[in-house]
């Protein structure tokens, strides 16, 4: 079996895979201020109530934006798994064309996620994350990574203006029932939510003009379902798209499987 992490800014996604079957996954928040030992206890408890044998991980692979957090995680895997845990970027490298200008600028999660979306359909197309930051990533015809977008998240947008508005107030991200808002809360809602989605429009149209041939858009990260489920320029969403990427480069395999 192969255990496979994403540690993002907010979330660090977790699964196991047995063959190319995702058996288990989990979601919980990112925390650097946690030692090894809490990291281990923790994970043991995810396997003890799943019913998995930690004994029987093979492998251990990770994509990292929380640089802190990677020594931390290679202890946790050697003394509670017996198992060296490989960094993309450091210990593997994604099989793909990364045609930007500075390839070492592109984050492990952006390769990753290109890695799983054109493994699971080899066509051109956008993949948009919807986490911390929301990334929208291109991926050519002939499977290169050929650059893409950043946008700050919908809970950092949420957030600055929190901070930086004194009257308004902390609101949850939520569609408002009309986007003319009546009250201080369904206004922010309405705002946050509507110019959301105008944006992530936007950037996929006009990503969409500059290309041509973008045969699909694929949505994933923690708000994807909540940002992109209504949108029709979303194709589909994939909750586990980035545990899949971690699969295929650990493959180094850009066959069919047999």
């Amino acid at each position: 079996m192969l255990f496979v992490i994403d540690v993002g800014n907010t979330s660090t996604v977790l699964g196991v895979y047995d063959g190319a079957e995702l058996i288990e996954n989990w979601r919980v928040q990112t925390h650097d201020g946690r030692t090894a030992d809490e990291h281990g206890i923790l994970l043991r408890q995810l396997f003890e109530v799943t019913s998995l044998d930690p004994s029987a991980i093979e492998a251990a692979v990770m994509s990292c934006v929380v640089p802190p957090m990677e020594p931390t995680l290679l202890e946790t895997a050697r003394e509670y798994f017996d198992r060296d845990l490989l960094i993309v970027g450091r210990d593997l490298q994604p099989s793909m064309p990364i045609q930007v200008d500075t390839p070492s600028e592109v984050g492990a999660d952006r390769l990753v996620n290109a890695v799983g979306a054109w493994r699971d359909e080899p066509v051109a197309q956008i993949v948009v994350d919807f986490g911390t930051a929301t990334t929208f990533d291109v991926i050519s015809a002939d499977g290169a990574y050929t650059g893409g977008a950043i946008a700050p998240g919908i809970t950092a947008s949420s957030e600055a203006l929190f901070e930086r508005a004194s009257k308004l107030p902390r609101v949850e991200f939520a569609p408002p029932d009309s986007v003319i808002g009546k009250t201080t809360i369904e206004s922010i809602q309405s705002g946050l939510t509507y110019g959301y989605i105008g944006l992530v429009r936007e950037i996929i149209e006009r990503m969409t003009r500059e290309i041509g041939g973008i045969e699909r858009v694929i949505a994933t990260g923690g708000l994807a379902e909540r940002v992109a489920g209504s949108m029709d320029i979303v194709d589909m969403i994939d909750d586990d798209l980035t545990l899949s990427g971690l699969r295929w480069i650990y493959k180094q395999s850009w066959v069919e499987e047999t």
